[in-house]
C-alpha cells in the first residue's frame, strides 16, 4: 500500500476547514441573533428583602422559652439567644444589630469572629430588620479557587496556564450569555447548541493548539453533540418529562416564560459536553500517537488499535457520568428510600425518570463519540495531501539483454556499452 509509510503531521486538514468554518460561522451568527438585550426582573428586587454582609462579634445562647412549645417545635429550634453582628455593607455599614441565632434544618451555626450574610427586610412585622441566613464564604472560595490555579499551572505549566484560560471562556460563555440569553425568553435547547458550540471551538484550540489532533476531536465533539441533541430530545418526548422537579424550577416556571422542557435539554447537553470532549481528546491522542509509534500501520488497523482503547476509556467515562448525576440526586434518594416506596413507583417519578434520561442520553453521546472521532483520526492520520505540481516521472532504464551482458568484458573496459548504462 502506497499509505503504509505515511508519517502523520500536526497540520490541519483542508478538509476539515470545510466543516469547521461553516461551524464556526454559525456559532457566531448564533451568538448574535440570540445575545440577550436585556432581563426584566420578574419580581421587585426587594420584594423578599436585601442581601447584606456583617461579622458576628458574640453569641450569647440561652434556653429556649417553654410556655410556648408548639411554635418551638414548628420553628426546630433547638437553641436560643442572639447574635450581635456588625454590618460590613450596604447604607447601614459600620452599625451593630442584635438578631436571633439561626435555628431549623439546614441553618448556619455561626461563632465570634464568622463573616455571615444576612436578609435585610425593613417592613418586618416581627420588628426584627436583619436575619442571618447563611455563612459569607468568598474568601474560602477565593483561596480554593488560587490553589486550584497554582496546582493546575505548577503541573501542567504553559498547557495549564492555557486550561486557565479555556476554563475562564467557559464560565464568561455560561454566565455572560446562555444563562441571560435563556432568561431574556431564547428557545433553551438552541442557546445550549450556540454556547457548547462556542465553548467547544474556543477552548479545545486554546487549550491544545491549533493543530490536527485537536481538530480531530472538535469535529468529532460536533458529531456527537448533534447526536446527543436528538437522542436527548427523543427521550424526553418518550418520557414525557416537563422538567418541573422541585421548588427551584417550579418557582422558575412561575417568574420567567421559560420553556421548562427545553431547558432540561440544555442541561443535558451542557452536561454531557464536557465529558464528550475529553473523550474525543483522549481518541484523537491515542491514533496520533500510535500513528507515529507505527508508521506501516495503515488507517484500518490504527482504527481497530484506537478503538481498543476507546472502548476501555468508554466504560470508566461511562460509570463516572451515571456517579455525577446519582451523587447530585442522592439527597433525594435517600428520601425516597426511606418512604419505602415500590422500586417501580420511584423508577417511573418524574425525578428518578429525569436523571435516568439524562444518564442514557449522555451515554449515548459518549459512545457515538467514540466510533467518530477514532475512525476520523485514522483517517486523517495516513491522508496524503495532493501534490501542489505534475511530479515527473523518472524514465525506466531498460533492462540488459543477456548475451549483451555475457560479451562485456570489464578487464578490456571499466565502462559497460552505453546500452547497458
Amino acid at each position: 500500500m502506497k499509505h503504509s509509510h505515511a508519517v502523520p503531521n500536526d497540520a490541519v486538514p483542508r478538509a476539515a476547514l470545510w466543516i469547521l468554518v461553516p461551524a464556526a460561522a454559525l456559532t457566531v451568527l448564533g451568538l448574535i441573533l440570540l445575545w440577550p438585550q436585556g432581563v426584566e426582573d420578574a419580581t421587585a428586587p426587594d420584594a423578599f428583602g436585601t442581601e447584606v454582609d456583617g461579622h458576628v462579634l458574640s453569641v450569647h445562647e440561652t434556653e429556649c422559652d417553654e410556655a410556648d412549645p408548639a411554635l418551638n417545635e414548628q420553628l426546630q429550634a433547638t437553641v436560643c439567644g442572639d447574635v450581635v453582628v456588625r454590618i460590613t455593607s450596604g447604607e447601614q455599614s459600620g452599625e451593630e444589630t442584635v438578631v436571633d441565632i439561626p435555628t431549623g434544618p439546614g441553618a448556619p451555626v455561626v461563632e465570634p469572629g464568622d463573616d455571615v450574610i444576612l436578609i435585610y427586610t425593613p417592613d418586618s412585622v416581627s420588628g426584627q430588620q436583619y436575619h442571618i441566613i447563611d455563612h459569607d464564604r468568598a474568601g474560602a472560595l477565593w483561596a480554593l479557587a488560587v490553589a486550584f490555579a497554582l496546582a493546575v499551572v505548577a503541573f501542567g505549566r504553559w498547557k495549564g496556564l492555557r486550561s486557565l484560560a479555556a476554563l475562564s471562556v467557559t464560565f464568561a460563555v455560561v454566565l455572560l450569555f446562555m444563562v441571560p440569553a435563556i432568561l431574556d425568553g431564547s428557545s433553551p435547547i438552541l442557546v445550549a447548541v450556540v454556547g457548547s458550540a462556542a465553548i467547544m471551538l474556543v477552548s479545545l484550540y486554546l487549550g491544545h493548539g491549533w493543530n490536527r489532533t485537536t481538530t480531530v476531536a472538535v469535529v468529532g465533539t460536533l458529531a456527537s453533540l448533534v447526536v446527543t441533541v436528538l437522542l436527548a430530545e427523543a427521550a424526553v418526548r418518550l418520557t414525557m418529562l416537563n422538567g418541573v422537579l422541585d421548588e427551584n424550577t417550579t418557582n422558575l416556571a412561575l417568574q420567567y416564560p421559560i420553556d421548562m422542557s427545553g431547558l432540561l435539554l440544555a442541561g443535558i447537553l451542557i452536561g454531557s459536553l464536557g465529558v464528550i470532549d475529553d473523550v474525543t481528546i483522549s481518541q484523537a491522542a491515542t491514533v496520533d500517537e500510535v500513528a507515529k509509534a507505527n508508521p506501516k500501520w495503515g488507517s484500518a488497523r490504527l482504527f481497530t488499535s484506537g478503538m481498543r482503547v476507546g472502548r476501555d476509556h468508554l466504560t470508566s467515562v461511562v460509570n463516572t457520568l451515571v456517579l455525577a448525576y446519582a451523587g447530585a440526586s442522592l439527597p433525594l434518594l435517600v428520601l425516597i428510600a426511606a418512604a419505602n416506596r415500590p422500586l417501580e413507583q420511584v423508577l417511573t417519578s418524574q425525578t428518578i425518570a429525569t436523571e435516568i434520561v439524562r444518564s442514557v442520553a449522555g451515554t449515548l453521546g459518549l459512545i457515538a463519540a467514540v466510533p467518530i472521532t477514532t475512525w476520523l483520526a485514522a483517517y486523517l492520520a495516513r491522508r496524503r495531501p495532493k501534490p501542489k505540481g505534475p511530479k515527473e516521472k523518472e524514465p525506466k532504464r531498460p533492462r540488459p539483454e543477456p548475451d549483451a551482458v555475457a560479451s562485456w568484458d570489464e578487464d578490456e573496459s571499466p565502462y559497460p556499452p552505453s546500452h547497458l548504462r
